[in-house]
């Protein structure tokens, strides 16, 4: 069955307000069932991979498929499995880019099939490359060959992603790190989102003209959308900006309002439904909201970076969301209770067979535990109001399987749920109805 858990209201307009919040959570009743009265059952469907990053479906069931430091792969409704494009070094794979490479959290990530891909066979995959000096993250557009065996016409319609080249003095901070990578088209098809990450640069959040630390919507030549809206001398592909690593992003099923998974520097995961040409709040700049200096210029982990101490007192010295120095920062629905746990993917559920939880929001965590923090590898499941914009219920799914690093957690066309953890599988989740 399904196990209740908290809910936190997350609007953080003050250090006293933050703890205020935490002592006075909306709290459902302990042991409180879900909604849904159906066990999970589950079915693997890859296994022994390196590392899965994303998924993508045709209605058929055909599922592209990324490893971040091998390739990316397709499985056919059979069951068969064609490698169509290694990263550089890479053996088995019938084609192979050699500027693609891995890298500490970057490589091959997010994928996505052309809503059109019956006509013009098209793909996107999102990559690191090394073809520019400083090397940048990409978003690629290939055509697929008629029976699935390889890809061609490589397009970089984005080429000017940034990715961190040197290793720095922060947790988790070789290079290569904080690259965002999720790659979904908006429920009318029209347009193509691209979540980006900060790369431990201070900078990058709140800078108008660098693609690091925001969310890009675009279209399928990598132009910017008709109708986005980012403040004036901002780069027109900006949708919002002012993220820290957005490896989640779903359309809400009523509205197609896209709404962001977030995870946080040692506090505050956050789920935040975007407004177009909206601020996040995160902007780890040194001397900035009475910060000092801080390592290698950037106070994303601050004040006691590589130490434990009291997540609502981190988050009062470098909030997630910082609505002191921008007060009409976008306010996140959720926010894990104040701790940070390698929030991910996001999708939301769609048919009967999930009962009350059709039209849910799920998230995927990865299980960072840190300073007393826990692991948490789990998938959440959140109901919203009916307009999208809060959360009124929060339960964890009892899984079938072991606990992983949920990565990427996508709804096939069979109204399954599929995951893949970062230790090597692929997994289909089915309610047993």
């Amino acid at each position: 069955m399904f196990n209740t858990l908290q809910n936190n209201r997350v609007r953080w307009m003050t250090p006293i307000i933050v703890m205020a919040l935490a002592s006075s959570a909306l709290t459902l009743a302990a042991g409180q069932t879900g909604p849904n009265a159906a066990d999970l059952q589950h079915t693997v469907i890859l296994e022994d991979l390196e590392n899965p990053w994303d998924m993508a479906f045709l209605d058929d069931g055909t599922m592209l498929f990324t490893e971040k430091c091998k390739g990316l792969s397709v499985r056919l409704p059979s069951g068969d499995v064609k490698a169509l494009l290694g990263i550089g070094g890479s053996d088995g794979y019938a084609s192979t880019a050699g500027d693609l490479f891995c890298d500490g959290q970057a490589g091959m990530m997010g994928v996505a099939f052309d809503p059109d891909f019956a006509n013009n066979r098209r793909i996107y995959v999102y990559a690191t490359s090394n073809k520019s000096d400083p090397h940048t993250n990409r978003l690629m557009r290939f055509v697929v060959n008629e029976n699935f065996t390889g890809v061609s016409e490589r397009n970089d319609i984005v080429d000017d992603v940034p990715y961190k080249m040197e290793a720095s003095d922060h947790p988790f901070g070789a290079s290569g790190t904080h690259n965002g990578g999720r790659v979904r088209f908006s429920p009318d098809g029209g347009m193509l989102f691209l979540t980006t990450g900060d790369n431990h640069n201070g900078v990058l959040p709140q800078s108008p003209t660098l693609m690091g630390g925001k969310v890009l919507r675009i279209d399928t030549d990598g132009k910017a959308a008709a109708g986005n809206k980012p403040p004036a001398g901002f780069d027109a592909r900006i949708y919002t900006y002012g993220h820290r690593n957005v490896q989640g992003i779903a359309f809400h099923p009523g509205t197609g309002t896209p709404v962001i998974a977030e995870h946080g520097p040692w506090h505050s995961d956050e789920v935040t439904v975007l407004s177009n040409g909206g601020n996040g709040g995160w902007d780890p700049r040194p001397n900035m909201a009475g910060r000092g200096d801080c390592p290698d210029n950037y106070c994303g982990y601050t004040p006691n970076q590589m130490e434990g101490m009291n997540r609502f007192q981190r988050a009062a010295f470098m909030p997630m969301t910082d609505f002191n120095t921008y007060p009409d920062a976008m306010p996140p629905i959720w926010n894990n209770n104040g701790w940070s746990q390698g929030l991910s993917s996001a999708a939301f559920l769609a048919g009967d067979q999930w009962g009350d939880w059709d039209g849910a929001l799920v998230i995927g965590f990865m299980g960072i535990g840190f300073g007393g923090t826990p692991v948490g590898q789990r998938i959440d499941v959140l109901q919203l109001s009916a307009d999208g914009t809060s959360v009124v219920d929060v339960a964890e799914m009892t899984l079938p399987m072991g606990p992983g690093r949920f990565r990427s957690i996508v709804l096939g066309p069979d109204g399954s749920l599929y995951t893949a953890v970062d230790e090597g599988t692929i997994y289909k989740l089915t309610p047993r109805n």
